[in-house]
């Protein structure tokens, strides 16, 4: 099997806690600790929720920055210039932007932006009016996770993006487990293989998106061919918010990169029966008969 490089994606998401000094300190963050890109979320909140929804408390109070969650929504979104500003800083610091979208209106003002990569959350992957601007609208790659989706969804979603074209070139799909945090055997990481039987041949790659705990198992679905891996990424996971509990720490991440990196370097055959390092020893300590 030939392993691609590993791509590391900080999905910062909405743990900037709506601050964007806090969300320009994580990008920095995010590029020491080694990720190739960091990720945030647009979402247009009037045209995503119902106004039943919007106007309803925030289902956890404890992690509301508004007395409704229509208002809890709005006090973490980013504006257009705003969005454009932090582009503009990854840009300065050699990591790549991207953000989710969540919507009609929000990938379309995203697309203006010309990201490498706009990903669809789980929760909006069969929402084919967005779908269809971001296959139709937009160059880049378009990454979306198959958490909480139907084996028969998936196919939908697969054979869209092929009705022109576009899936082998352009789409990601990554497994997903929906949850926050989410345990070990409901990580169910042999997905990763599924996917590669199903789909390898008719998309571009295959991801893994985790909402675990720690690092231990991120190297595992790299190795079962997930060449994208993304982790939420926070500052402290005792903040404020529901992500933070899922989302790595600086500590976290870096140690994730590096272990990416190691597990990279070492997915390969010997070239040849006795490599050179290996020689020395052999000389030394190899049985001989006398």
């Amino acid at each position: 099997m030939n392993y691609k490089k590993p791509r590391v994606i900080a999905e910062i998401g909405c743990n900037h806690k709506g601050d964007f000094n806090i969300a320009l300190e994580l990008l920095k963050l995010a590029k020491e600790c080694g990720a190739d890109v960091a990720k945030f979320q647009k979402r247009n909140n009037k045209e995503l929720l119902t106004e039943e929804q919007y106007n309803a408390p925030h289902p956890n109070q404890a992690n509301s920055y508004g007395d409704t969650y229509g208002a809890h929504r709005e006090f973490l979104e980013f504006s257009v210039e705003q969005h454009k500003e932090l582009r503009e800083y990854c840009d300065s610091i050699g990591l790549e932007y991207s953000t989710s979208v969540w919507d009609v209106t929000s990938a379309k003002e995203m697309i203006t932006f010309k990201p490498s990569l706009l990903k669809v959350p789980s929760a909006c992957n069969n929402h084919f009016e967005m779908l269809k601007v971001l296959r139709d609208e937009f160059e880049g790659e378009v990454h979306l996770s198959f958490g909480m989706t139907t084996k028969e969804e998936e196919k939908k979603i697969i054979t869209f993006f092929e009705e022109t074209n576009q899936a082998k070139d352009r789409l990601v799909i990554y497994s997903c487990t929906s949850g926050y945090p989410v345990p070990f055997n409901n990580v169910c990481l042999l997905e990763i293989e599924r996917l590669k039987i199903e789909y390898k041949e008719r998309v571009k790659d295959i991801g893994f998106s985790g909402h675990h705990l720690g690092i231990a198992i991120d190297n595992a679905a790299f190795a079962l061919g997930a060449t994208w891996v993304e982790r939420h990424f926070t500052k402290d996971r005792t903040w404020k918010g529901t992500d933070h509990a899922a989302s790595l720490e600086p500590t976290g991440l870096k140690k994730l990169c590096r272990d990416l990196k190691a597990t990279y370097e070492s997915l390969s055959y010997k070239d040849s029966e006795i490599l050179e390092i290996e020689q020395v020893q052999r000389d030394k300590l190899k049985y001989r008969k006398i």
